[in-house]
């Protein structure tokens, strides 16, 4: 892990400080888990102070009683990262912080998109976390008809990305799973209906999150999670948060989308034209690597709809 061990001393040193960390939310009230005290180990419910910016899961808070057994937070620590999403009018949503890494999950259905997947890798490299790609319900993959599918798994696996196949049915491939994680904060991210909640249940040996059905019209996920939360399993922490059908990246620069295709990065200086647009000028190192291999017409394809998002 490039950043692991140093965020997860950051939270241990924070927390002789702070005395709650937020599990989830409901409406206006928190789900703080307390983290010192006679009441450790348990949770409590509270309001935060109106002046305070929003809360989610993973902030470490301070809080206190209040006469109505519930109690008030009173203040927040500084993040170490926060990990969200863009909605359709481009305010930033955020899902949860101080993160050691995050899981992009896909499956066998619904039907798995290579630019939500690098929509995800884009903000995940801006954060300067790790990431690794999740392929759940591998017991559904035919290979004769999952063939790009299979072509995606290929492409992000020949790029250096961290593939793992599980299935949440069977517990097929879990031990990998749960050694990748060990010692890790991490948030699980993807499509409803993907599985990321059963992936949950099995990894915690009992229903811990409640499973939805998929939809049998379009085999669309049902939003089972409607907020994000913190489970502590037995060797690492996993952050559970809402399906979505797009993930935005309207704040992003160009740059930064550059930086989550590594691979484009690192020819897209030896172009001719410091304004290439990689589509016809040229001596174009990028469509160069197209025809070496070096470069996926998927992969390019990706990076110009994403430029082709931004504001």
């Amino acid at each position: 892990m490039k950043n692991g061990k140093k965020l997860s001393q950051l939270s241990l040193m924070d927390e002789k400080s702070y005395s709650g960390r937020i599990v989830t939310h409901y409406g206006n009230q928190l789900e703080v888990e307390v983290l010192n005290g006679p009441l450790e180990g348990t949770t409590q419910r509270c309001h935060q102070r109106s002046n305070m910016t929003t809360l989610v899961t993973g902030d470490l808070v301070t809080w206190k009683p209040d006469s109505t057994n519930t109690g008030i937070v009173m203040s927040q620590a500084d993040r170490c990262n926060v990990f969200g999403r863009y909605d359709s009018e481009g305010r930033f949503k955020p899902l949860a912080s101080n993160l050691d890494c995050v899981l992009v999950v896909i499956a066998a259905t619904p039907k798995a998109y290579l630019n939500l997947v690098d929509r995800y890798l884009v903000a995940i490299r801006k954060l300067e976390l790790d990431a690794f790609i999740l392929l759940n319900k591998v017991d559904l993959i035919d290979a004769n008809k999952d063939q790009s599918l299979q072509r995606m798994m290929q492409i992000y696996s020949d790029l250096g990305y961290p593939i793992l196949k599980v299935s949440a049915k069977s517990r097929l491939g879990f031990e990998a799973l749960e050694k990748q994680l060990t010692g890790l904060t991490t948030v699980l991210v993807g499509q409803s209906g993907v599985g990321k909640s059963s992936l949950i249940n099995q990894l915690g040996s009992y229903e811990l999150a409640k499973v939805g059905n998929l939809s049998k019209n379009k085999y669309k996920g049902t939003h089972t999670t409607t907020t994000s939360r913190l489970y502590h399993l037995e060797n690492f922490d996993l952050i559970d948060s809402p399906g979505i059908r797009e993930f935005g990246l309207t704040k992003v620069t160009k740059q930064e989308v550059l930086n989550g295709f590594p691979e484009i990065q690192s020819l897209a200086s030896n172009c001719k034209f410091r304004n290439c647009s990689h589509r016809n000028e040229p001596s174009c190192a990028i469509r160069e690597g197209l025809n070496s291999g070096a470069i996926f017409q998927e992969r390019l394809d990706s990076y110009q709809n994403i430029l082709g998002t931004l504001d």
